[in-house]
């Protein structure tokens, strides 16, 4: 059953969504789960699923738990569990993810790093330290 919000729009079951012929520019930090359809150009960071439609194209690296992409990213990805790339996929830039599942006619242009699970990214830790200088002083 598809619940209605309070303004009788359908709830898209707690992604949000960047539709086709939107731009944005700019980071995006969420803990919820995000569609792309549109341009993001800038960085993306997820507590939840990122999913890159057809149409998606992000330039910028992306961060997050799972990650189902069919569109375009320019960066590099941390994937913190699962990465597919659809038949569509056109990943340009390096991944670090503990899984990943890649359909014919995917592509990537870059380095790929196995994790183990649990295991916690060289990426995360550089990022973190960058965005707080105070990290690993006493």
């Amino acid at each position: 059953m598809i619940k209605k919000d309070f303004f009788g729009s359908e709830n898209n079951g707690g992604f949000n969504k960047i539709i086709e012929g939107t731009e944005i520019t700019g980071d995006i930090v969420s803990d919820s789960n995000i569609i792309v359809e549109g341009d993001v150009i800038g960085n993306i960071s997820c507590s939840g699923k990122v999913i890159i439609g057809n149409t998606g194209k992000i330039t910028g690296n992306l961060v997050c738990i799972d990650a189902d992409i069919e569109g375009t990213l320019e960066g590099e990805l941390t994937i913190e569990n699962l990465l597919v790339l659809r038949s569509t996929a056109r990943i340009t830039g390096d991944i670090e993810t503990v899984r990943l599942a890649i359909e014919e006619g995917g592509f990537f242009e870059g380095a790929c790093v196995m994790k183990k699970p649990g295991e916690t990214s060289s990426r995360l830790l550089r990022n973190s330290a960058e965005s707080n200088p105070n990290i690993g002083e006493d």
